[in-house]
């Protein structure tokens, strides 16, 4: 019986700490401005997180996104595919300034889905929630405010 109560005592240890442990990884989340709004981003830059992206999400706070990284400044392209939230693709040069967006892009479970494209090179892409960027009203040029350790 006692070791029934541990394993008892022990998942209910386990459940509290499992909020505590999210709550203390968003915190560490940097943070990027665009028009005077400032994002919690996960970074992609490396090339399994960036093949990942947001799939499989069911959700993404109004304030939250994925900064994509990449090396180099060239053409971007990117799919929904096994996305399970409509998006906001943002695409900023090698300086942080914005080229061009793609707004509302929806979730594709097909075998092919759509590309959405950067019109010139690009070095960051920012996903947020589908409505999101289009609400910053962005201008080609628009700076992206990245953290110290990303900026050019």
């Amino acid at each position: 019986m006692n070791a029934a109560r541990r394993l008892i005592a022990l998942l209910l240890g386990a459940l509290v700490a499992l909020p505590l442990a999210g709550c203390a990884g968003e915190a560490a989340l940097p943070d990027v401005g665009l028009k005077g709004e400032r994002f919690k981003v996960e970074i992609a830059d490396t090339l399994e997180e960036q093949a990942r992206g947001l799939m499989f999400r069911r959700e993404l706070a109004r304030d939250h996104g994925m900064l994509f990284v990449y090396a180099q400044v060239q053409p971007q392209s990117f799919w929904m595919r096994n996305c399970e939230i409509a998006l906001d693709i943002l695409y900023f040069d090698g300086q942080g300034r914005f080229i061009n967006g793609h707004y509302g892009a929806p979730p594709c479970r097909a075998a092919t889905c759509p590309t959405y494209d950067s019109k010139r090179p690009a070095r960051y892409v920012l996903e947020l929630g589908a409505g999101v960027g289009r609400a910053l009203d962005l201008r080609e040029g628009d700076p992206l405010e990245l953290p110290a350790a990303l900026a050019p």
